[in-house]
């Protein structure tokens, strides 16, 4: 009798990768070595834009980075971060810590299943659910009550606001809405109307310098993305709604130029590290650029007034200006922040000519203060709740 051979297959072949290379990705949430803060610690394989990512994760709860250390060279990506609630207490709420783990697991996959993981969990911490809205996208000179004609405008429209993130920041103005429109449902043409009376709001009184030149350049524009998530890749698919606006308010100042000040006045005076001033001098944003020929980086360090959400903004920009970052180190003391990032750009060359860091150098000036403080207000008209988020500079 012929004896019947099969192939042979070790069970564990599957997990052979992950035993020779060790898991794809590692998060630890670590509430015992420090009695005033939470360590998360997140070992991965890394990708572009991958620590903005993990940053935007923990900005979305609402948590304080006090300390951080990152290091993403030869194609691993190690970070650990010291991390505090909105009450400066470490991080005990079981649903947060769960969230945060499943979250950056999925951040540091693949974007089907991050994007998955967020449509899955739309009400975690998000006030909103965006996708039943449509987006416009507004970038202007400012001025006063420039922000309550365009509510006017919109209403007069026929059109309700369910969220509105603006920011302003030498007179430039960004502006994130979502509406729905009790008119018609997303007719192109019935999009085209709202955009040419918004265009004609912001356009309207546009005070000159006294050049004779508008201090945005003209740079009016008004954008309907249409349902939030149908294709734009402007928009990051992680996280809440509110942190993919702040990213977008980001780029919409980085190209509106905010950066570059209201007007053509006189140079601002050099730069001196914030541990130079004397004792009781006013203390104020400080960034400077040094090169470390010795491995062909750039290091990026900045002084400033510590906040919530400071590590998000600085790394969004450095990431929206298409640089790496490979090291860094963040830390507060006594109310203000220092942090030094080791970069080189995305296509591998460190920054050369005195032009582009100059510009690195005032785009990251421009993130830091256009949230320098922040205000919330929230109106209730009859049983609808409004929310007004405005950043006081």
């Amino acid at each position: 009798m012929k004896k019947i051979c099969w192939p042979y297959f070790d069970p564990e072949f599957d997990n052979l990768p992950e035993r020779i290379y060790g898991p794809t990705c590692r998060v630890c949430i670590d509430n015992e070595t420090w009695e005033d803060c939470t360590i998360v610690k997140v070992d991965s394989v890394n990708k572009q834009g991958l620590l903005l990512e993990v940053v935007q994760v923990l900005t979305d709860v609402n948590l304080t980075i006090t300390k951080s250390y990152i290091s993403s060279d030869a194609g691993w990506f190690m970070d650990v971060f010291h991390v505090k609630d909105e009450h400066g207490n470490k991080l005990t709420d079981q649903k947060v810590i769960n969230y945060i783990q499943k979250a950056l697991s999925t951040s540091t996959g693949t974007p089907d299943s991050a994007k998955a993981y967020a449509n899955n969990n739309p009400t975690l911490f998000s006030p909103t659910n965006p996708t039943d809205h449509t987006t416009i996208e507004m970038t202007g000179t400012d001025r006063p009550g420039l922000f309550s004609e365009i509510s006017a405008a919109l209403a007069d429209l026929h059109c309700n606001i369910v969220e509105a993130h603006a920011w302003s920041h030498n007179a430039r103005l960004a502006c994130v809405a979502q509406i729905s429109d009790q008119s018609t449902d997303h007719n192109p043409h019935r999009l085209a109307t709202i955009e040419d009376h918004l265009i004609t709001v912001l356009r309207a009184t546009t005070a000159l310098s006294p050049c004779g030149k508008e201090p945005n350049n003209g740079q009016q524009e008004v954008k309907t993305i249409g349902l939030l998530g149908s294709g734009d890749h402007n928009y990051v698919h992680q996280g809440t709604m509110s942190t993919n606006v702040e990213r977008r308010l980001h780029q919409l100042m980085l190209s509106i130029r905010d950066f570059d000040g209201p007007n053509d006045g006189p140079q601002s005076s050099p730069r001196t590290p914030l541990g130079l001033y004397s004792e009781g001098e006013w203390r104020k944003t400080v960034v400077w650029i040094e090169s470390c020929e010795e491995k062909g980086y750039s290091m990026v360090s900045i002084e400033c007034k510590d906040r919530r959400r400071l590590m998000f903004d600085t790394v969004c920009t450095l990431t929206d200006l298409q640089y790496v970052i490979f090291h860094a180190s963040a830390s507060a003391q006594d109310g203000y922040a220092f942090q030094e990032y080791f970069i080189r750009h995305i296509d591998g060359d460190a920054l050369c000519t005195q032009s582009e860091k100059e510009r690195v150098i005032k785009c990251l000036e421009a993130a830091i203060e256009r949230r320098v403080s922040e205000v919330k207000y929230c109106l209730y008209l009859r049983d609808k709740r409004c929310d007004l988020q405005c950043n006081v500079i």
